[in-house]
């Protein structure tokens, strides 16, 4: 079974860091990162662009519309993702756990959704 795994974050939260508050942050998730991926059960692993180059695009009048930047109704952003494959969901939250998004950054409103993907769609 796969699973999407979403890392959010706030950005309000993470603009009233301090820089090196960041830098020291962000220099922890390799050594994490690494450690989910040797578990051999994630499939990608990827942080997102910068948020001035995201475009949302929507059905409006039978025509496809884009727009500048992520807009969903929400405080929190996407800025990772990753796919793990597991034989249970408890195999896949342990793996999920080791994200740094679900170990670190509570300061910078991070955290992590797992979400199980059908069959059909994870080919």
């Amino acid at each position: 079974m796969k699973f999407l795994g979403l890392a959010y974050f706030t950005p309000e939260k993470m603009a009233a860091m301090a820089p090196d508050d960041i830098r020291e942050l962000v220099s922890q998730c390799p050594a994490l990162d690494e450690k989910m991926r040797a578990t051999g059960r994630v499939l990608v692993s990827a942080s997102l662009g910068d948020l001035d180059k995201w475009r949302t695009l929507r059905p409006r009048g039978g025509k496809t519309h884009v727009t500048d930047g992520p807009y969903a109704e929400s405080k929190e952003v996407v800025g990772g993702l990753f796919i793990i494959e597991a034989d249970t969901r408890d195999e896949a939250l342990r793996i999920a756990s080791m994200h740094p998004a679900a170990t670190l950054g509570e300061e910078s409103g991070w955290a992590v959704e797992l979400i199980p993907m059908d069959s059909y769609l994870a080919r």
